[in-house]
């Protein structure tokens, strides 16, 4: 059923630039590691498989949109993402809670610093603040003059 929460998210990611939309799957990946990590350790199996799933469904996205040539960073991070990918996968096989946690200990900086990187450039982006007007430009706006 497509819902009005559905719609929202949906135009949400359709008109969010690319760098917010990066930081929209890590804050989401982390969301479903920690609630990974906590069925786990309340023994719902099932539910913590669920929610690694997700994560890694996020992650092999992250992997096929690098592109490792397009800066020097590219291989690492990659390398990053296949170990991180690996990880979850085998957390997921042994509802190991503490695998997990390794794994959230990895994805919190790399979201960190993805978040500060779209902050960057959403700084650079904004438009300069306009310098206020004088009493006599306000008034000539107003009465549509000049």
């Amino acid at each position: 059923m497509y819902d009005a929460r559905s719609r929202y998210l949906a135009d949400t990611v359709a008109t969010v630039g690319s760098e917010r939309l990066l930081t929209m799957l890590y804050d989401r990946m982390l969301l479903d590691v920690e609630r990974a990590e906590a069925a786990q350790r309340a023994g719902d199996r099932v539910e913590g498989t669920a929610q690694l799933t997700h994560a890694q469904e996020i992650l092999s996205e992250l992997i096929a949109s690098l592109d490792v040539d397009t800066w020097d960073g590219g291989p690492g991070l990659m390398s990053i993402y296949t170990f991180l990918l690996s990880e979850l996968i085998e957390s997921s096989t042994t509802a190991d809670p503490d695998r997990t946690a390794a794994c959230r200990g990895i994805i919190e900086p790399l979201r960190e610093a993805w978040h500060g990187a779209a902050d960057a450039v959403a700084r650079t982006a904004a438009p300069a603040p306009r310098p206020a007007m004088t009493t006599t430009e306000a008034l000539m706006g107003e009465l549509g003059v000049g």
